[in-house]
């Protein structure tokens, strides 16, 4: 939230969400009137890296590759839970509040979604789905739909959506460490 200022995770546990189309990430078209983003990334082969890739999405772990600090008072396998993600310096970083909204853990499907709250520079919604096709490709999909939240996003909304973007980058690249990791 504000600078020099340290929002926790208590803060949000009743907050709102920001958006109205919660879950639309889950399943079929994105909501209209937002940003959209779909991706899939081939991020390994075999079950074992599928299990080592969605265990490391259900940790965070592809926030942390993109240099998030986490603090969540439950894990990502778990709706409802409150994620804040810090951007930044310690006391001078960014809040960036969320809430799970769904969780899919199959065989051969396994992440989840998060949507944001009062304060998280965008409006919308993020998933985080690892998926072992039959062929053995494990693949890391990512859809989100977003709109700039704040004053100070929309002031700097080309420079906003970059970082979103690299964001996006820097979490398929983690996911797809640990997908490698022991092969």
């Amino acid at each position: 939230m504000g600078l020099l200022r340290r929002a926790t995770v208590a803060q949000y546990t009743d907050a709102p969400f920001t958006y109205d189309e919660v879950g639309g990430t889950r399943d079929g078209a994105l909501p209209t009137g937002y940003g959209l983003v779909e991706r899939d990334h081939v991020v390994g082969s075999g079950r074992g890296a599928f299990e080592r890739a969605a265990a490391a999405v259900f940790r965070w772990d592809a926030q942390r590759g993109a240099g998030l600090r986490i603090r969540a008072d439950g894990p990502a396998s778990t709706v409802g839970t409150v994620v804040l993600m810090t951007a930044g310096l310690p006391r001078l970083g960014l809040d960036i509040p969320c809430r799970v909204v769904w969780v899919v853990d199959e065989p051969d499907r396994r992440g989840f979604a998060y949507g944001t709250l009062p304060g998280h520079p965008e409006s919308g919604e993020e998933s985080f789905v690892v998926r072992l096709r039959p062929d053995g490709e494990v693949v890391y999909e990512l859809r989100a739909f977003s709109r700039l939240a704040t004053p100070l996003a929309r002031l700097g909304a080309p420079v906003s959506r970059r970082v979103q973007t690299l964001a996006l980058d820097r979490y398929v690249a983690a996911v797809r460490k640990a997908a490698r990791r022991g092969s």
